[in-house]
């Protein structure tokens, strides 16, 4: 219902919002409250790409002068077809960033990356992801994280978040990550940063929270503890190369033993659980709760405003994928210590 919010704000400025589902973790009762207001809504809730794809062409059917964009999904099919009238727009998330910085000599239209603001990074990143990937772990399995190993692949903002929530739920948690220069930092965090195998092996719980793709493939199954439980925290899911570890010929059996959670037989007697499919597990799974409203309002807040931004023509072509301007940042944060200190 977070995103609902941001929707009937911009809505009730005046614009005319035309909108539809993030790929997998689209919740259906927010898509009747939006409707119920007369916000545009194309298609459902969905994990199929191929009609993912086609809600994204109907919405680019409608123009829009500013895209709201989660991923870079809109933007990349935008440049495949492309109109005349579009002023910019934003991104929400390092993924899509990743996606979109090669293109950004044919986008041509300013992009504003919602992450790479400091706000959104330590509020809803660090704070929020964090928090709510240990609760989406802990609702989901039922189990307590107390003493459990715990390897975090990925350093950024979220796991940074991520492996500071499990540590402070009294868990043992390593860090593992392809940049030596994020290593050091969790090392003096206070994080065992082992390689990759010896961190899979001695892992309980293994956390993939990085953007990149094929973090954990069929290859690392040899690897992997018995009863170990795997979950993706990144915005595609598809750190964890689902697919093709289900065809791995080490994998015997699949079953689906409950809502949110599928268990693995390997052929030597091992089994491992992955969580919510490999999808973002903190929006995914039963019962999904997501960040809080608090964290997201920062985000938020931070997307209405170079919404703005845009629409006025306060930026310019050479503002093609990069960071949220210092004044909306500064803007944002005033805001809100305003209405702290009235609180």
């Amino acid at each position: 219902m977070k995103t609902v919010a941001l929707l009937l704000t911009l809505a009730q400025g005046g614009a005319r919002v035309v909108s539809t589902g993030n790929l997998s973790s689209t919740q259906a009762d927010a898509v009747e409250y939006l409707r119920a207001r007369g916000v545009e809504v194309i298609g459902a809730a969905t994990t199929d790409e191929g009609v993912h794809a086609e809600h994204l062409r109907e919405v680019l059917a409608a123009r829009p002068h500013l895209l709201l964009d989660n991923g870079g999904d809109l933007f990349v099919r935008y440049l495949a077809e492309p109109y005349p009238g579009l002023l910019g727009g934003t991104e929400e998330t390092t993924s899509g960033r990743m996606r979109l910085r090669p293109l950004a000599a044919r986008l041509g239209v300013p992009v504003l990356v919602i992450n790479d603001s400091p706000i959104k990074q330590f509020a809803e990143n660090r704070h929020a992801v964090g928090q709510s990937v240990l609760e989406s772990y802990i609702r989901i399995t039922n189990q307590m994280t107390n003493g459990r190993r715990v390897a975090v692949f990925g350093y950024g903002a979220c796991g940074k978040g991520v492996a500071a929530n499990f540590r402070n739920a009294y868990a043992s948690v390593a860090v593992v990550d392809v940049d030596p220069v994020a290593r050091l930092e969790a090392s003096l965090d206070g994080f065992p940063v082992p390689s990759r195998d010896d961190a899979l092996r001695t892992a309980d719980i293994v956390i993939t929270v990085t953007g990149a793709e094929s973090v954990i493939t069929g290859e690392d199954l040899e690897f992997l503890k018995d009863g170990a439980v795997l979950m993706n925290a990144g915005h595609f899911p598809r750190e964890i190369a689902v697919d093709q570890i289900a065809g791995s010929a080490m994998v015997a059996k699949l079953r689906r033993d409950a809502d949110g959670i599928a268990t693995f037989d390997l052929a030597d007697g091992r089994s491992f659980h992955l969580l919510t499919e490999g999808h973002m597990v903190n929006l995914a799974g039963p019962r999904p709760l997501g960040n809080s409203i608090e964290s997201m309002d920062l985000g938020f807040a931070l997307q209405a405003r170079s919404l703005e931004a845009l629409a006025r023509g306060l930026l310019g072509k050479e503002s093609v994928v990069v960071p949220v301007p210092r004044f909306i940042d500064e803007l944002v944060a005033t805001s809100f210590l305003d209405v702290y200190r009235r609180s």
